[in-house]
């Protein structure tokens, strides 16, 4: 069971030294308990004490890695039920459904799409992360064969779905080395597959037609060994699917019930026939706790908002959003182009960068790092100031690439000219519209 904040408190050195980021180790320890600290912020525990405290520590829900390499997938290590409570940790995947009963030319399709769709946001790369291979035909050899193609085709994660342990262990005999998610066991054939997860050091997903089913197969296969799993409730109605997922973190997370404290795996592809209701379907689940979506196919016009409503729910609200500091070319700019600057709070760079775009004036927009402030809260905070932006300007490489020394500034930053000019000999601080929606009326008016 895990220990109580008091039990947590006996253990640690009661140094009272606040490098844990909280004033004492009272308040450290309680936050350890409610799995709202981690055990490494701790820099004077002693390592016999550490042993004792490693399943306190642990997240309620167990972290799960899906896959190798860069393309890993990790789900799970959840700690709140709520975002604004702390922060949900880690994204749920989005896999692409692919069955060994489909023409080669559809499998092909929907390979390519999966490589391809994938998008550039704010420094970022979003695109969906897992293939699931699903035995359709019965055919061991069939599911071989795709569970390979799909392995020499794609880098991502890969999900084998069969229930058949045999059919199983020959799509392993294709991939094993990349760590796939198998996908299920079940009640009838629950010690066969927990041997194929033990041998392969592969993730196991458990399934029951009911909820209340769930439990014991997961207590089953964790005293087999079996400790990396992932949960399927059996629902495919939304509503009940829905309630579902509420009930597993809140018995993970409030109830510390260890038999499901999982990440789950859901499959809106099973749900309907309509790809825009699936879409519907899988944004709920991206926001109320699915750990990995299951989609029939993938198309931009949907994939696109899913990746976004993600990378929205999985930030941390703690800290914002923040662009890549550096310079950014906005329609091909030249020598003589304009040059401004704007601070790295993501929405501050797409309304600035939108703008400019829309004037259709070719321009270099310097993005400087404050932390992901806004401008005016830069401002106030003394990081977009005189000195902070003329070294930035300095350092960033844009007097190599223009011929001009004219730097626009917001609006909002006009008294920081003269400490700019002061620090930028021979440049000329030109202060620019303090709402962006007249960049594109002000940046017609540019010559060099």
């Amino acid at each position: 069971m895990p220990l109580t904040g008091i039990e947590i408190f006996k253990l640690l050195p009661k140094t009272n030294c606040g490098e844990c980021g909280v004033p004492t180790c009272l308040a450290f320890a309680m936050n350890l308990a409610a799995g709202k600290a981690e055990l490494s912020a701790c820099p004077y525990v002693s390592e016999e004490s550490r042993a004792k405290l490693q399943e306190a520590s642990a997240p309620p829900i167990r972290p799960v890695t899906i896959g190798v390499g860069d393309r890993a997938l990790k789900v799970g290590g959840e700690t709140v039920m709520f975002r604004h409570e702390k922060r949900f940790e880690n994204p749920p995947g989005f896999a692409l459904l692919i069955t060994d009963a489909m023409a080669e030319s559809e499998v092909d399709a929907r390979l390519e799409r999966f490589n391809q769709l994938q998008y550039e946001r704010i420094g970022l790369t979003l695109r969906p992360d897992l293939v699931a291979v699903r035995d359709d035909s019965g055919d061991a050899s069939k599911f071989e064969a795709l569970a390979n193609k799909v392995k020499q085709a794609s880098d991502g994660g890969i999900i084998l779905m069969s229930t058949n342990p045999d059919i199983m262990a020959a799509g392993l005999r294709a991939c094993a080395d990349r760590k796939p998610l198998l996908y299920a066991a079940t009640e009838e054939n629950l010690d066969r597959m927990a041997d194929l997860a033990k041998e392969n050091s592969c993730p196991l997903a458990v399934k029951a037609p009911k909820l209340e089913e769930l439990a014991p197969l997961t207590t089953k296969l964790t005293e087999a060994g079996v400790k990396d799993i992932v949960l399927d409730s059996g629902s495919r109605v939304l509503h009940q699917a829905f309630e579902d997922q509420v009930i597993i973190r809140s018995a993970a997370l409030n109830k510390k019930f260890c038999p499901l404290g999982f990440p789950t795996i859901v499959l809106p592809c099973e749900m309907t026939d309509d790809p825009m209701k699936e879409a519907v379907i899988a944004s709920i689940f991206v926001a109320k706790y699915g750990g990995i979506i299951v989609l029939s196919d993938f198309e931009g016009e949907s994939l696109f908002p899913l990746l976004v409503e993600r990378l929205n729910i999985y930030t941390d609200p703690q800290r914002p959003l923040m662009t890549t500091e550096g310079i950014y070319e906005i329609a091909g700019p030249d020598e003589s182009s304009p040059v401004l600057i704007t601070t790295n709070f993501s929405l501050t760079y797409f309304i600035v960068s939108g703008e400019i775009e829309t004037s259709r004036v070719p321009s270099y927009l310097l993005v400087m790092n404050t932390d992901g402030l806004s401008v005016m809260t830069a401002w106030a905070a003394g990081t977009f100031v005189g000195d902070a932006i003329a070294a930035f300007v300095k350092k960033s490489g844009i007097m190599d690439k223009v011929k001009h020394h004219k730097l626009i500034i917001p609006g909002y930053a006009a008294t920081e000219s003269g400490g700019i000019e002061d620090e930028l000999k021979g440049w000329e601080v030109l202060v620019g519209p303090r709402e962006a929606s007249h960049i594109p009326a002000f940046l017609k008016t540019w010559k060099a």
